[in-house]
């Protein structure tokens, strides 16, 4: 895992964004305490030390997906100690590392950056499937697949917005638990849906073949 330092960061669409919608408005300033992230999505492999015949036939070190928020809950608790899912600010502040660009690595993304399909012209650039971490560079943190590869469950509950959000980074965002929020982009997305501040949602029992998830943990 990967120490995330204590600060504060701006979450949410910011400046001169084309590709921003209402979901990632308003942006807003949270402060984050320091804690611990996974360096990667949690793989295949890792996952089967907890459900021993998930994915089968898939390479060990894809990272894991086909868990719904449930299950990524369940296989924090499994493993115990104070594992967690890091909460929605907390997953973007990580992501961001620092950065106000659109992109963990600058205003723009290559197919060199992270695991997407199509570029914004609709030309396929990316392999159309999971790959490894560490495939493609980490960010300032340190991180491993922040954009790309697989969607990412966080503990959060969906809001429209990020109007009236807790400005403390460790605390979650509360509503109908039945929806979560789902952050970072898939490798069968397009790059405006790889940026820091982009934000979706699915049922908490959905399952899908793009949506994985890393595990957090507090430092005390």
């Amino acid at each position: 895992m990967v120490e995330i330092p204590e600060g504060s960061g701006w979450i949410g669409a910011l400046g001169d964004d084309k590709f921003a919608n209402d979901t990632e408005r308003p942006p807003i300033l949270v402060n984050c305490r320091g804690f611990f992230l996974g360096r990667a999505p949690v793989t295949v492999g890792e996952f089967r030390h907890f459900r021993p015949d998930h994915e089968p036939g898939i390479p060990p070190d894809w990272p894991v997906a086909w868990v719904s928020w449930l299950d990524a809950m369940a296989y924090c608790r499994w493993l115990g100690d104070g594992y967690r899912l890091p909460t929605e600010a907390e997953w973007e502040f990580a992501c961001r590392a620092g950065s106000r660009a659109p992109f963990f690595c600058g205003e723009a993304l290559t197919s060199a950056d992270a695991n997407y399909l199509y570029d914004e012209n609709g030309k396929r650039v990316g392999p159309g499937h999971r790959t490894p971490p560490g495939t493609y560079p980490p960010n300032a943190f340190g991180l491993l697949d922040m954009a790309g590869n697989v969607n990412e469950w966080v503990e959060d509950c969906w809001h429209p917005s990020h109007a009236g959000k807790p400005s403390e980074a460790s605390q979650p965002a509360e509503g109908d638990p039945r929806r979560r929020v789902l952050r970072g982009g898939s490798w069968d997305y397009l790059p405006r849906l790889l940026r820091s501040c982009w934000r979706d949602w699915l049922f908490a029992d959905c399952r899908r073949d793009n949506v994985g998830f890393r595990v957090a943990r507090d430092l005390e």
